[in-house]
């Protein structure tokens, strides 16, 4: 066979390549004829060599089987420590894996994490135009109540830990502008998380599983005839959407109020614990102060909230009396029994084939903030009237103040850990010791427990808050609660103290000279520091507390050297050892007025 002409294989490049000759036959039994080019010369037709090509054949098929398996065996590891990330796109995972507890995904010692039927409103609840609320967007809770007149705060403002998320009417001092010339150098905040589902074990899931098998033999009527057809169906212990938004909105305020004081050349720690409504409202919270690209502001330390572990931000679990000794649920219990005996025979009334107890009532009670966050609307909270609202929020008023507050002999102990770590930043030191719940490893370095951050953002739990603001020494809400009557003007309302999203937020002002307790000017003198606690977006007075920061102080500020000092002394008053751990006889309501055990 003669070469083929260039003008029958097309032009020869500058390379002297030249394409190989296709025929019909060799396109169409490329097993016959196998044509193979020579680089280096013109195209030819090649007798095929068998025994080379079988082995070519053999060669080929090893390389595939080798190639698949080694593929195979190697996918699994791509994904470990986000080998191929979230987007599938490659990374360099040469790096060693973080630490347990800067770990966020996945989550370790997250809880329950039972997720609830879908919200769907639109379906089921229209506007009322001559309700008397003003809707809480995206809530529902524009809801005729009984006996509620023209004026009347809403009763989702009394709904203690379950109300949702509102500014604090304020805690009984003017609030005043940062005044000119001074600067706000340090901000510690201290948030809830945000609206959730009950928690495993609650009220409202025992209601569920009692009225769910009941049948034809149930039958209630009027106001209650809706129960005929309902079914529990929240989740548990997770966010809520309103929760998530609860935070975002928090961070995002957050950025406009104290956004200037964060050095964008540096990368805070933010710290929470390991449950995943914990996590996640540290993640909403960051997001909504930084934005969608937080991680390259912040790093989120995840401390593990388990019995045993040590950890300030959820001081009860090592701290075996916090409950034991706890006098709250038997305040609570008394209180039930009184204001809602009207209600039982209500409910009895109108059902048939069921008999509801006090428990079932308050359970009832307890459905409506509860199905009110997680589906946006609840019939639940037009059953009772404006009066057995407020009552309702002093019952968990009652159960906080004897479990975590003042009426409880572990009030100050279970706080005791956070209001330490509070003190190290403001004197600028790690505590690498115990005598609390600390945990002494983390807030020991510096990589942990940073101390040159104008920003530290902490989240929590409401009852360790509670216990937080008793181990401070805000006695301003150590008052007598009687659990037999409902004294409607009194201070601590944990609707206004620790709601959904609740944050405290701890502020170091330094001023060119002292300001005047009046706030009318600058006094003489030099350079002064002063701290400021801001409950919910209103000023605590601090004096109110501590006579040694001036009562008379208009503005509720503290200086800083005297805060300092007056702190000084919380320790010894929390008794944490013999408060957590000692051996003592738990008291009736209303003996423990201080935080502390009993002295004999």
């Amino acid at each position: 066979m003669t070469a083929a002409s260039p003008s029958t294989n097309g032009p020869t490049t500058g390379t002297g390549y030249r394409p190989v000759l296709r025929t019909k036959e060799s396109d169409d039994s490329l097993s016959s004829k196998a044509q193979l080019a020579d680089l280096e010369g013109p195209a030819l037709y090649v007798r095929p060599d068998t025994h080379f090509r079988n082995a070519t054949y053999i060669l080929t098929f090893a390389t595939i089987v080798l190639l698949s398996t080694t593929i195979y065996g190697w996918l699994p590891y791509a994904y470990i420590g986000g080998g191929l990330g979230r987007a599938g796109h490659g990374c360099d995972c040469s790096g060693p894996k973080p630490p347990q507890y800067f770990q966020t995904s996945p989550e370790l010692w997250a809880g329950p994490t039972a997720t609830g039927r879908a919200a769907f409103m639109a379906q089921t609840r229209v506007f009322e135009p001559t309700a008397t609320f003003v809707p809480n967007e995206p809530l529902q809770t524009s809801i005729p109540i009984e006996g509620m007149q023209q004026g009347n705060e809403s009763i989702f403002q009394m709904m203690g830990f379950l109300s949702p998320y509102s500014p604090s009417p304020g805690f009984g001092v003017d609030e005043y502008p940062i005044p000119e010339g001074a600067d706000i150098v340090q901000v510690q905040m201290l948030s809830r998380h945000g609206a959730r589902y009950p928690t495993s074990g609650s009220n409202v899931a025992a209601l569920g599983q009692k009225l769910g098998p009941l049948g034809d033999n149930f039958k209630p009527q009027g106001d209650l005839a809706f129960l005929k057809d309902w079914k529990y169906q929240l989740g548990a212990e997770i966010l809520v959407p309103k929760g998530r938004q609860e935070l975002y909105d928090s961070g995002v305020l957050h950025s406009y109020m104290y956004g200037r004081l964060y050095n964008p050349n540096s990368k805070l720690i933010v710290r929470t614990t390991t449950q995943d409504r914990m996590l996640k409202s540290a993640e909403n919270w960051v997001s909504g102060f930084f934005g969608l690209e937080w991680t390259k502001n912040a790093t989120i330390e995840v401390i593990i909230e388990d019995g045993g572990f040590n950890n300030s931000l959820a001081g009860s679990l090592n701290c075996p009396n916090a409950y034991a000794k706890s006098t709250g649920g038997e305040a609570q219990k008394t209180w039930v029994e009184i204001y809602l005996k009207d209600a039982v025979a209500r409910f009895n009334s109108m059902t048939s084939g069921f008999e509801w107890t006090t428990d079932d009532v308050y359970a009832a009670q307890n459905m409506c903030p509860y199905e009110t966050v997680a589906y946006g609307y609840s019939r639940f909270c037009e059953l009772f009237t404006y009066q057995e609202w407020q009552d309702f929020g002093y019952s968990i008023d009652l159960a906080f103040s004897g479990s975590s507050a003042f009426h409880s002999p572990t009030g100050r102990a279970v706080g005791l850990g956070y209001q330490q770590e509070v003190m190290a930043r403001l004197r600028n030191h790690t505590l690498g010791y115990s005598g609390s719940q600390i945990n002494t490893t983390l807030d020991g370095m510096p990589e942990t427990f940073p101390l040159n951050q104008s920003l530290y953002f902490d989240f929590s739990h409401d009852t360790n808050i509670a216990s937080v603001l008793t181990a401070f020494g805000l006695v301003q809400f150590k008052e007598d609660l009687p659990a037999d009557k409902n004294p409607l003007d009194h201070a601590y309302k944990i609707s206004h103290i620790t709601p959904f999203g609740a944050r405290l937020d701890i502020e170091v002002i330094r001023t060119p000279k002292p300001v005047s307790p009046n706030r009318d000017g600058y006094l003489r003198g030099g350079e002064t520091k002063y701290v400021h606690f801001v409950l919910n977006q209103r000023t605590l007075p601090l004096g109110k507390s501590f006579p040694e920061c001036d009562p008379g102080r208009r503005d509720g500020w503290c200086e800083f050297d005297t805060f300092v000092k007056v702190q000084e002394g919380m320790r010894g008053k929390a008794q944490y050892e013999h408060a957590c751990f000692g051996k003592y006889e738990a008291t009736p309501y209303g003996e423990v007025t201080d935080g502390a055990p009993v002295q004999p």
